[in-house]
Order: structure tokens, then C-alpha cells, then sequence
């Protein structure tokens, strides 16, 4: 059982700056991480996965501690939040799937989930902290090792995303396979989708008790849905997973953590999700246009993001040009309050880390607040 580890037995917290955005409180300049951060762009991350299979790292906490500080180190100074080396498919996995990941493929489910009858191959009862261990053990040592430098994000995947995995079997250009599941079985997909929330919910919780200090959500796929099946077949269990965290940490006397929600697409339903989903943070893909997104939700609540990936391939011009109007757009009557900077989804493969560097350095440029 993962027990809960003090705050005072970790170094004191030296930056705080990604907390005070995600809570509402007022701030000098925006804070930057970047999704994916510890990932292929790092010619650092190569060298390790050259010589180890990509789950082997997500299971050996002392190297999903070192990918998880590669980016610090690299970018210390300029870089406000770590995020903890794992994937979203950790969960499936815990509830008995199979999955690899295949080079130059991605994620493969060996024996996706084909019909409902296929749900008795998954566990019934996921003792998250005996199957995920292994990420708690990891946060643990990875806030030790950030000597406080940045707070640590842990994650998971949203139960609609993680579902369309476990019946494509794999990433999906038409998502036939799983809509067949929601259009044919609606109920045993809502059962299915339930048994996802729990483990999610189970598993952020350990998470916070192992060290993390923010929570994110990847719904990576929402925009797949329209907005009536996003609103039956995906909001409710981001909204369980939201209140199930803090009524779980209140009961265990742990303080809450900001949590962030990430639904990519789901551009029409800004304001249901600061309504009714719970989150005090929630991220923006690239099509959002920020200025109108704040307009759409004020000061209800922080928003993350949010620019294009491929701007990185552009040059230090357009990078800057970029930031430079990405800024403009979230400040508030030239106060960058309720605003995290980041890209609209995670950074790609064949970023050169000096670009994303000099993103880094750009939103420090540009997010200070007109006063400062």
C-alpha cells in the first residue's frame, strides 16, 4: 500500500508559480511546461530508451525519476512544472490488458477488447496500489531528487480515450470499433467506462499520497465524440473522477490538489466543462482562439495552453511571433493571471530541444505582467 508521504518530508517547494496559476491566484508572469515533456525530442531520452523497452522505464522508478528530471536539468530555470514518466495505458494495463509498445507503431493491444463478453478477461477489483506501485514509487523519488525545484504533475488518461484503446486495440483513424460499442452496447459501454473511472480515480489518489502536487486528465480523443455522446459517454466519468479525488483525499485528511483536465477538441463545450466538470484547470488545443476562450469562461478558471506543436519546426522568428501574440490573447487587461503556458497537445519527436528552449525563453519575455 502506497502511504501518504508528508510534504515536510520532501525539500521545500523553491517555485510555486504553476500552483498559485492553477488556484487563481495573482501572479507575476505565466508559468510553462510542455505535455510530453520528457519524451523522444531529448537526445538524453534516446540514449536510455536505446537500451531499455519504453514500459521497462514506466516500471523501474529510478529511470522513469531520471526522464522525469532530463527536461529539469536541461531547462532549469526556464521550466515551471515536471511531469512524471509514464503513459495512460498503465491503467488498461492494470486491469489486465496486454499492451506493447511497437517502434515506429506506437501502442498495440495484442487482444483488444472485441465484444462485451471480452470484459471478463479484465480484473474486477484493481488494487491500484499493488499493480501501479511502481508510479507511486517513482513520484516519491522524483520529488526527493527535484530537490524543489518545480512541483510534480502526476496523470492519467480520461476513461473515453482509454476505452477507444481497449477496443481499437491501438490508435485509430476512424474509431469505428469503439463507436460500434457505444451505439450497439450503451450499457455495457457505460459499465465498461465505470470500471475505468474507478481505477482512474483509485490511481490519482495514490498518486497524491506518493508526492504529486497537480493532477492532469488526457482526454486526448473527446473531439472524436459529438457534443450529445460527449456529454453521455465521456463528461460524466471526468466528472466522477473529479469528485471522487477530493472526496477520497478529504476522507484521508490529504490536501487537495489543482487538477487539470485536458479534453483535446472539445473546443464547443468550454463552458460545460467549467460548469460541471470539476477541474480547476482545463487545457486548450490550438484551434482555440485564447482571447475568446477566457471571454467564454472569465475568471471561473485557469486555462492551459495553447500553441500549435509545429510551431516549434518554424524557427525562433515564428516561435517568437507566436508566444509573442499567444501571450496578448490570455492576459487580462495586461495581467497574465489564470493562465499556464503550454503547447496545444505535446511536443513532437523531431522538436530540436534549443527551440523549445527559446519557446521557454519567449514566454518568459512576453507573460510578465505589464506592471512588472
Amino acid at each position: 500500500m502506497t502511504s501518504y508521504v508528508n510534504p515536510h518530508d520532501f525539500p521545500p517547494l523553491k517555485n510555486n508559480l504553476i500552483l498559485r496559476a492553477a488556484r487563481g491566484e495573482r501572479i507575476e508572469r505565466a508559468p510553462v511546461w510542455v505535455m510530453r515533456q520528457a519524451g523522444r525530442y531529448l537526445p538524453e531520452f534516446r540514449a536510455i530508451r536505446a537500451e531499455q523497452d519504453f514500459f521497462k522505464v514506466c516500471r523501474t522508478p529510478s529511470l522513469a525519476c531520471e526522464v522525469t528530471l532530463q527536461p529539469i536539468r536541461r531547462y532549469t530555470g526556464l521550466v515551471d512544472a515536471s511531469i512524471i514518466f509514464s503513459d495512460i495505458l498503465v491503467v488498461p494495463q492494470a486491469m489486465g490488458l496486454v499492451v506493447e509498445m511497437i517502434p515506429g507503431k506506437g501502442p498495440s493491444f495484442p487482444a483488444p477488447l472485441k465484444t462485451p463478453e471480452d470484459m471478463c478477461r479484465l480484473s474486477d477489483n484493481v488494487d491500484v496500489e499493488k499493480e501501479l506501485g511502481y508510479v507511486c514509487d517513482a513520484i516519491t523519488l522524483t520529488r526527493k531528487e527535484l530537490k524543489g525545484e518545480v512541483p510534480l504533475i502526476g496523470f492519467c488518461g480520461a476513461p473515453w480515450t482509454l476505452f477507444a484503446y481497449m477496443i481499437e486495440g491501438g490508435g485509430s483513424k476512424f474509431f469505428t470499433a469503439c463507436k460500434t460499442w457505444l451505439f450497439k452496447y450503451p450499457k455495457e459501454s457505460k459499465d465498461l467506462l465505470q470500471r475505468i473511472s474507478v481505477v482512474c480515480a483509485d490511481f490519482l489518489v495514490a498518486q497524491v499520497k506518493a508526492g504529486a502536487q497537480l493532477l492532469q486528465v488526457f482526454d486526448s480523443w473527446a473531439g472524436e465524440l459529438s457534443p450529445s455522446d460527449y456529454r453521455e459517454f465521456s463528461l460524466p466519468y471526468c466528472q466522477f473522477i473529479s469528485s471522487t479525488v477530493r472526496v477520497k483525499l478529504r476522507e484521508l485528511n490529504i490536501p487537495e490538489v489543482p487538477m487539470i483536465l485536458f479534453a483535446k477538441g472539445a473546443n464547443w463545450a468550454l463552458e460545460e466543462l467549467v460548469e460541471s466538470a470539476g477541474y480547476d484547470v482545463l487545457g486548450l488545443d490550438w484551434l482555440h482562439e485564447p482571447d475568446i476562450a477566457r471571454k467564454r469562461v472569465g475568471s471561473r478558471v485557469t486555462l492551459q495552453g495553447n500553441m500549435d506543436p509545429n510551431v516549434l519546426y518554424g524557427g525562433k522568428e515564428a516561435i517568437e511571433r507566436t508566444v509573442k501574440q499567444m501571450a496578448e490573447a490570455f492576459k487580462v487587461n495586461g495581467s497574465p493571471d489564470r493562465w499556464i503556458a503550454n503547447l496545444g497537445h505535446g511536443i513532437t519527436p523531431g522538436v530540436d530541444p534549443d527551440d523549445l528552449k527559446w519557446f521557454f525563453e519567449c514566454i518568459h519575455k512576453y507573460s510578465y505582467a505589464d506592471t512588472c
